[in-house]
């Protein structure tokens, strides 16, 4: 039986090495159910690498990262058998990338897109998969009469609400987050951030979100890691560390934010 008082996801000594080149060393942290944990830094601090090996994306060189299951177990994702590596990205996880194109299928409807994650854990009846499919549409504020539209006729906006869409279709406990509103402009980006911050609170959602945007961290993130130079020099509350940073690369990078 799972309990709040225990993680949902833990990582212990996550290091990732190309060759002598450090993509992250020695992180660590526990994240429990319904918590929004941001990372941040500098491009070239080692966040993305953090996010690729904590979603099966790279293998670590070293540490473990683990998760706890629907039946309550606690097991290494490292050791998890393709298969179940696989069901548990179409189920349990989901993955939200900066450029929508990588997360959707860009030649089917926007209606198959929601559908066919639908289908990858079983679900076979047409009408429930278009109902569903529709039904998320209008979660995401996709006008339904689009539902059989390709992604490539959508704005950039438009295709990352899909995405969203097509991951949270099958109700995951855990997403991951890379920089999802990079490259848009800024008005689309305080409508998706809204969208955002409303479905992980209604659907209790555990994410780790990667951003270069510490507004976007203040507006969806309980905790948050700073990263530099592959290592996490500063964790806590989201609040208390861009208000009173102690580190001074913090003390930098939240000065940089003000100054603009």
């Amino acid at each position: 039986m799972i309990t709040d008082d225990q993680p949902l996801l833990t990582a212990r000594g996550i290091t990732k090495m190309y060759g002598r080149h450090v993509g992250c060393t020695d992180v660590s942290f526990d994240l429990f159910a319904g918590e929004v944990l941001a990372v941040v830094g500098e491009s070239g601090s080692g966040k993305s690498t953090l996010l690729s090996v904590l979603s099966t994306r790279l293998e670590p060189t070293a540490g473990t990262v683990c998760y706890r299951m629907r039946d309550g177990e606690m097991r290494d994702i490292y050791r998890l058998n393709e298969a179940e590596r696989r069901l548990l990205m179409r189920t349990d996880w989901g993955f939200v990338h900066q450029d929508a194109r990588e997360g959707l299928r860009m030649g089917i409807s926007a209606g198959g897109n929601v559908g066919e994650r639908l289908m990858a854990i079983g679900s076979r009846h047409y009408g429930e998969i278009r109902a569903t499919a529709l039904d998320w549409l209008g979660r995401v504020e996709i006008d339904l009469a689009r539902v059989d539209d390709a992604p490539k006729t959508f704005s950039g906006g438009m295709r990352q609400r899909l995405q969203i869409a097509r991951n949270l279709v099958t109700q995951p406990r855990l997403v991951y987050m890379d920089e999802p509103t990079g490259g848009l402009d800024v008005s689309v980006q305080a409508r998706l951030l809204d969208l955002l911050r409303g479905l992980v609170a209604d659907l209790g959602l555990a994410v780790v979100i990667v951003t270069h945007d510490l507004a976007v961290a203040r507006l969806l993130s309980h905790r948050i890691m700073v990263m530099r130079a592959g290592r996490v020099i500063e964790t806590g509350l989201t609040d208390q560390v861009l208000d009173d940073p102690r580190e001074p690369y913090t003390q930098l990078l939240v000065s940089s934010v003000l100054q603009v």
